[in-house]
């Protein structure tokens, strides 16, 4: 009997609605294993994110009587808030000149997270007594509408005559924004159009309040960061150059020493040359001399012989 060699048989996607098509069946039994793991794996995300909340909601009981402490001390320092926005980049980015002046009046700041953390949290601006507004506590919520849309409000302003900066307009030139943004500080507080979208009141929770220090010594920090102050890195510098001056004077004076020792060992080979040479002359002499005297035996002998032939010969 002839062998099914034709396609695998196809079988019905995983959901109708993901826009994919049909698969074949070893295909299929795959995807419906990861989907199956991937439920779990969200599961276990959901029962950890229920944990982690429970933890926050420990550990912001144990940080609030530190916050407290905190923020009693930080009323010790003049400028204190003022100062840390300004030297925060998107802080700052909203805040004209006016507005800064009216922050010098800001001295606490709270950041109260609901029981439910999900639920929402609340800005409070405490300020002491002015010439722009009357009122002592500003106090900006977000919150979860019954819809379940996020929601904010903002506790109401009340200026004094002529001092309203959300419509007065400011003789002075605003500061330059590094993002481009038109509004303001307290037009950023009253504006309530969409709590969603609310970086900088994100930015106040999540950054400023957690270690508000770190902006309040934000030049001092830099400088430490780019190292010693221009006074000291001129000491340093000035260090540094007499070291080399000093090291280099040394090199020259050994290089000088060392020449020094080389034209003495020159001096001492000619001189040694000259007493070798001498000395070969005098041998030489002497060699001479032992020759003439040996050539003067030789004459003589020769002619005692030639005397004695004479002699022998008959008369």
């Amino acid at each position: 009997m002839a062998s099914d060699t034709g396609t695998p048989k196809k079988v019905a996607k995983l959901d109708s609605s993901d826009g994919i098509g049909e698969y074949d069946s070893e295909t299929q039994k795959a995807l419906e294993a990861i989907d199956s793991c991937q439920n779990e794996i969200d599961a276990l995300n959901e029962k950890a994110s229920e944990e982690i909340l429970t933890v926050e909601q420990k550990y912001n009981k144990l940080r609030k009587p530190h916050f407290e402490t905190r923020n009693h001390l930080i009323q010790k320092i003049p400028n204190f808030w003022v100062t840390a926005f300004v030297n925060h980049p998107q802080v700052s980015a909203v805040l004209d000149e006016e507005e800064e002046e009216c922050l010098h009046y800001l001295n606490k700041l709270e950041v109260e997270e609901f029981e439910d953390i999900k639920s929402g949290y609340r800005l409070k601006f405490h300020f002491s007594p002015n010439p722009f507004f009357e009122t002592g506590i500003l106090c900006k919520e977000f919150h979860l509408a019954t819809s379940g849309d996020p929601a904010s409000q903002s506790t109401a302003i009340k200026w004094k005559e002529g001092m309203n900066l959300t419509t007065k307009q400011s003789e002075s030139q605003n500061r330059k924004r590094k993002y481009g943004l038109s509004r303001t500080f307290f037009s950023w507080y009253l504006d309530n159009t969409d709590p969603s979208a609310d970086d900088i009141a994100e930015v106040i929770k999540d950054d400023m309040w957690p270690n508000p220090l770190q902006y309040f010594l934000a030049p001092d920090i830099e400088v430490e960061e780019n190292g010693l102050e221009s006074g000291e890195e001129d000491e340093d510098l000035d260090e540094s150059v007499v070291e080399v001056h000093d090291e280099e004077e040394e090199e020259d004076d050994e290089e000088d020493e060392g020449e020094e020792d080389d034209d003495e060992e020159v001096e001492e080979e000619l001189d040694e040359d000259e007493i070798y040479g001498e000395e070969e002359e005098d041998d030489d002499e002497e060699v001479g001399e032992e020759e003439e005297e040996v050539e003067e035996d030789e004459d003589a002998e020769a002619a005692a012989e030639e005397e004695q032939e004479e002699g022998d010969k008959p008369v």
